[in-house]
């Protein structure tokens, strides 16, 4: 599919708003890397003057890339064991006897293999996000200069769920407490300017990070002597302008073992946490009246949420992504399933963010934050953030603004390049 729509276990539903041509995209690809048990979910948020474009050209590109080297990672680790299987075949009875009597129980051997599993696809997620960005920089089509796109992704494999995060869109889950109550847990941190962390690591590489006066709830990132462009986050594809000063691409991981309570997952853009809570994205959808109508409902409850808390400010793009976990019946269903569907949209339709649950589940969580290769600061910064224990939810305050304020005029590494150009011109 490629407009809204719904599946057995997703649907998908997005509106243009009211500040130009939608930038939102997403999609749902079912039976992901030819596995029947596994999917793929994503949520990407445009902005720039071709923030449609890159989102469009992320929403195509990151699934495969996630899938390629998820796939090369599966086929070094089966090498290996091929490997390991040989050399136990030449070893002597006595040896194999040895070894067999040392073997670790069945049940934790397949829980260290489970663990592998999750730990080759975040290496996989790492190294998708960076091929990618990397080939938005290089590819000519779309100008990624001053225009980019946030991404919220997951690849849900039996009852395990891996999810990568960049810039302010957000993952959260529909789960049942002790009491069988309803709630809202929120599996993902808005990568926002304000977080201590990334603005330490914007400084250190010379960006600045400062509010304006008209609307001192909203950090932004500018450039070192330039007020320009003032994006509202601080990780993104694309906005090349800003990679040199403490803008990155690297995606904030987490891992979820899902459990019998868990019921759905929810991806969206701004336009949906900037009017609707947590909990009331949670309600809205568990109180759809069917699962292929979850997504559109919440949607629409977010354009008029907009109207009315913020009646003289234009509607934001919405997207929404709605995944049903169905624990309890999932191999049934998984294994009822026998043909591919890929699912992806593209429009979209309002935004701002309110934050307020906190993320209450246990979760295990990668911040493995690099810069681009070429930025030694940065790098060096990224140590200090993988070494800091504060831990930051980043849940609070909402935002109304534009994600950029305004297209830089002058940038120090183009001046450069033009100097430079014009020096060889006149030789």
């Amino acid at each position: 599919m490629c407009l809204n729509g719904s599946s057995e276990v997703a649907s998908l539903f997005t509106l243009q708003g009211k500040k130009g041509t939608n930038q939102d995209a997403m999609i749902v690809w079912e039976n992901f890397g030819s596995r029947t048990d596994t999917i793929f979910c994503g949520v990407f948020d445009g902005h720039g003057p071709f923030g449609h474009l890159v989102a469009k050209r992320v929403r195509d590109s990151l699934p495969l890339k996630v899938s390629a080297h998820w796939k090369v990672n599966l086929n070094s680790e089966d090498l290996q064991r091929e490997i390991s299987i040989n050399t136990m075949g030449g070893m002597s009875p006595g040896e194999t006897a040895f070894v067999s009597a040392g073997e670790e129980p069945r049940a934790f051997a397949e829980l260290e293999e489970i663990e592998k599993q999750v730990q080759m696809l975040k290496e996989s997620f790492l190294k998708a996000f960076k091929v990618m960005d990397r080939e938005l920089r290089m590819q000519k089509k779309i100008d990624c200069f001053c225009s980019g796109t946030t991404a919220v992704a997951l690849v849900k494999q039996g009852h395990r769920v891996v999810i990568g995060n960049v810039g302010d869109s957000r993952a959260v889950l529909g789960t049942r407490d002790k009491d069988g109550s309803l709630i809202a847990v929120q599996l993902t941190v808005d990568l926002k300017p304000n977080i201590p962390a990334e603005a330490e690591r914007i400084r250190r590489c010379r960006g600045r990070v400062f509010a304006l006066k008209d609307e001192p709830e909203v950090a932004r990132v500018w450039l070192p002597n330039n007020n320009s462009p003032g994006l509202a986050m601080a990780r993104a594809f694309g906005d090349f302008c800003l990679k040199n000063f403490g803008l990155i691409s690297v995606p904030d991981l987490s891992c979820l073992s899902l459990s019998e309570k868990d019921e759905f997952i929810v991806l969206a853009t701004d336009g949906i946490w900037d009017v609707l809570s947590n909990k009331e994205v949670v309600e809205i959808v568990a109180s759809a009246p069917a699962r292929s109508s979850a997504s559109r409902a919440l949607v629409e409850r977010a354009v008029r949420a907009w109207r009315h808390k913020y009646p003289t400010s234009k509607v934001d793009d919405c997207a929404a992504v709605c995944l049903f976990l169905d624990m309890s019946n999932s191999s049934a269903a998984s294994s009822a399933k026998s043909h591919e569907q890929l699912a992806s949209v593209d429009d979209r339709s309002e935004m701002i963010s309110e934050k307020d649950l906190v993320i209450s589940r246990p979760i295990e969580s990668d911040s493995e934050i690099t810069t681009e290769e070429s930025n030694e600061d940065a790098a060096k910064l990224e140590e200090m953030q993988s070494e800091s224990e504060t831990e930051w939810s980043a849940l609070e305050g909402v935002s109304r603004g534009n994600t950029l304020v305004d297209l830089p005029g002058f940038v120090p590494e183009r001046e450069d390049k033009r100097k430079n150009a014009g020096k060889r011109s006149h030789m």
